[in-house]
C-alpha cells in the first residue's frame, strides 16, 4: 500500500520531518531522481526528486515527489532527519548533479573523483569513456571526524591505515580508511570502489526481459532472487498474477537462494576468523545447491531463469529427489558447523558485544533484512506485506536482541532452517498446471507455434524486438531478499523499454553505516563486523 504526494522544494524538509516524527515513517528506503528530458509529455520541470519512506507498521509506503526548477539550487538535505540520507543524497548528486544544501560531504560516491558529467541524465553520452588516474586520500572525510572528537594526528600519535581493497576480507573493491590509536579505531571513512557497471543506465536501453540477466549480477550470491524481484515488480505494473505452480516454483527458488546467500556469508565470516573447517562444512553444501540450479537453469551462478509473466521452463523430472538431497546436505553442514562454534569460547568472545547497533540506530541507518532483525526489529516483508502465499506457510521470523556481530551471524544460521521449512512445505503443496500467464502480449509462444505458423512467428518477433509493453506510470516494488528489502522503482512511458529503473540495494545502506559502527573497536573486530553485514559489491555499486 503506497501513496504518492507532490510537494514543493521549499517545504520538503518540513514535510519529511513531520512524516517521520509525527506520522511514524521511521525508515527512509531510498532517494532517487527522474530526468524528464525525453518524456513526450514532461512535467513543468526537467528534474524530479523521489523520496520513498516506509511506516513503522512496515506495511505502508509513502512516496514524496519534488519538482526542481534548478538542480544547482537543489533542495535542503534531510541527513539531520535520516542518517541513511547521507549516502542516498550523494548518489543522486553523483548520478544527476542535483545539489543538497547543508550536506556535510556532498561528493561522488559511485563514479570516480575525476568523472565529468552525470551519467543518469538523459543527455549523457554513454559511449564516453572516462578513466581515473589518481586516487583520493579520503582525508576530506577523515579530518572532520577527528576534529569532532578533538583528536590531532601529531599530538595524539594516531596512525592512518587502509583496510582494503586488497585485504582478502574487503569484498574486492571496498576500502576503509581507519585512524588508529594503537589497535583501536577512533574514526573511519569508507569508499565502495569502482565496480560500477552502469546497471540503471543499461536498463534504459534494453527491454524488460533483456534486463533480467543484468539483475543476476546485482547480488550474485542469490541471483535468482534478483530475477524474481524485478519480474514481480513489472508484473505488478501489468496487474497480472502468475499461476499457482509458477508462484510455488518462485518460492522454492527464492528460499533456496536465501540459504545459499547465508551460507556464503557465514562461511566467509568464519574463514575470516580462522575457522577453515567451518568454511568447508558450509561451502560444500552450497556447491551441491549450485549443482541443482545448474541442472534446472543451465547456469550455476547467474541463472537468468525468470521471465516477465513466468519463467523459461518447468521443473525437470526427478527434481524433488535432487532438492531433498541438497537440503539434507545443507542441514548436515549447518549442524556440523554449529557444533564447532555454539559453545566455542574464541568464537563467542570474538563477536559478542562487538559493533552493536540498537533498533533505533538500525532504522536510522536504513538497515533491512537480517541486519535489522538482529537489532530486535521484527520487520520481514514476508510477514508484514506477504506475497506469493507466504502467509500460508508455517515458519518463524528470527529476531535478535543486541544487534552485535554475533546476532547478525546467528540470525542467518536460524533463518536457513526457516527457509528450508518453507521449501519442504512448498515441495509438498506445489500444484500441477501452467507456470506462465496465458497472455500472448507478455509470454513467448511455444517453439511449435513459432516454427509451425506465421502468427506464432510474428508474436515472438514483436516480443523480442519491442518487448513487453508496460502501462505508463511509476511503481515501487519491494521484495524480501537475502540481505534485506530489495526494491525496484520503475518509470514506464508505455513502451517495452523502461524510462527509468532504480534499484534499492540493501548492501548500500549497510555499508554506509559500517565506518560508524566499527569506531571504538579493534581492527580484527572490524573485519568480523564487515563479514556479518554481508556486503555484496555488485548490489551495492551496481
Amino acid at each position: 500500500m503506497s501513496e504518492t504526494q507532490h510537494i514543493n522544494a521549499s517545504e520538503l524538509f518540513g514535510v519529511i520531518f513531520q512524516a517521520k516524527e509525527q506520522e511514524g515513517f521511521s525508515l527512509l528506503l531510498d532517494i532517487t531522481a527522474i530526468d524528464n528530458l525525453d518524456k513526450s509529455h514532461p512535467t513543468s520541470t526537467r528534474f524530479e526528486l523521489v523520496y520513498i519512506l516506509r511506516h513503522e507498521d512496515f506495511k505502508t509506503l509513502k512516496i514524496f515527489k519534488v519538482s526542481l526548477a534548478d538542480p544547482l539550487e537543489g533542495v535542503e538535505s534531510i541527513t539531520s532527519i535520516y542518517t541513511s540520507a547521507e549516502w542516498a543524497e550523494r548518489e543522486v548528486y553523483d548520478q544527476y548533479g542535483i545539489h543538497f544544501k547543508h550536506h556535510n560531504t556532498l561528493k561522488r560516491i559511485l563514479n570516480h573523483n575525476e568523472f565529468e558529467g552525470h551519467p543518469l541524465r538523459k543527455d549523457y553520452i554513454i559511449t564516453q569513456g572516462q578513466y581515473c588516474t589518481t586516487s583520493q586520500d579520503l582525508m576530506d572525510e577523515m579530518q572532520p571526524l577527528l576534529e569532532a572528537r578533538c583528536l590531532d594526528m601529531k599530538e595524539d600519535d594516531l596512525m592512518i591505515v587502509n583496510l582494503g581493497p586488497s585485504h582478502p576480507a574487503s569484498h574486492g573493491t571496498i576500502r576503509t580508511l581507519a585512524a588508529l590509536d594503537g589497535e583501536t579505531i577512533v574514526a573511519a571513512a569508507a569508499e565502495i570502489g569502482y565496480l560500477h557497471r552502469g546497471f540503471e543506465k543499461s536498463c534504459e536501453n534494453h527491454n524488460y526481459n533483456q534486463i533480467i540477466p543484468y539483475t543476476d549480477r546485482l547480488n550474485y550470491c542469490s541471483a535468482l532472487m534478483n530475477n524474481i524481484a524485478f519480474s514481480k515488480t513489472v508484473e505488478e505494473m501489468l496487474e497480472i498474477t502468475l499461476p499457482d505452480r509458477g508462484i510455488f516454483i518462485r518460492v522454492i527458488l527464492s528460499e533456496l537462494s536465501r540459504v545459499i546467500d547465508h551460507l556464503v556469508c557465514l562461511a566467509a565470516g568464519l574463514l575470516d576468523m580462522g575457522g577453515q573447517t567451518n568454511y568447508w562444512y558450509l561451502f560444500n553444501p552450497r556447491n551441491n545447491a549450485y549443482d541443482f540450479l545448474s541442472k534446472l537453469t543451465g547456469a550455476r551462478l547467474t541463472n537468468s531463469y525468470m521471465r516477465i509473466g513466468g519463467m523459461t521452463h518447468d521443473l525437470y523430472e526427478g527434481w524433488q529427489d535432487d532438492l531433498t538431497d541438497v537440503l539434507a546436505k545443507i542441514d548436515q553442514g549447518i549442524t556440523d558447523s554449529l557444533k564447532m562454534i555454539t559453545h566455542n569460547r574464541i568464537y563467542n568472545d570474538r563477536i559478542q558485544n562487538v559493533s552493536p547497533v540498537s533498533a533505533d540506530e538500525a532504522l536510522q541507518y536504513g538497515f533491512t533484512g537480517p541486519n535489522l532483525r538482529a537489532s530486535g526489529v521484527a520487520y520481514d516483508l514476508r510477514f508484514s506485506d506477504p506475497y506469493y502465499y507466504y502467509d500460508t506457510f508455517d515458519f518463524q521470523m528470527v529476531v535478535g536482541s543486541v544487534g552485535d556481530t554475533y546476532d547478525r551471524m546467528m540470525v542467518r544460521f536460524d533463518e536457513m532452517h526457516e527457509s528450508m521449512k518453507i521449501i519442504k512445505q512448498a515441495m509438498e503443496q506445489i500444484p500441477d498446471g501452467a507456470i506462465n500467464v496465458s497472455d500472448k502480449r507478455i509470454v513467448m509462444p511455444s517453439k511449435d507455434d513459432v516454427y509451425g505458423g506465421i502468427e506464432g512467428m510474428m508474436n515472438q518477433f514483436k516480443l523480442v524486438i519491442d518487448g513487453v509493453k508496460v502501462p505508463k506510470g511509476e511503481h515501487y516494488g519491494a521484495f524480501e531478499a537475502a540481505n534485506g528489502e530489495l526494491g525496484f522503482y520503475i518509470v514506464s512511458d508505455g513502451s517495452g523499454t523502461p524510462y527509468k529503473v532504480k534499484v534499492r540495494p540493501p548492501s548500500f545502506y549497510h555499508m554506509a553505516a559500517y565506518p560508524k559502527i566499527i569506531e571504538n573497536y579493534q581492527v580484527a573486530d572490524a573485519i568480523m563486523t564487515l563479514g556479518s553485514l554481508n556486503i555484496i559489491a555488485g548490489e551495492m555499486d551496481r
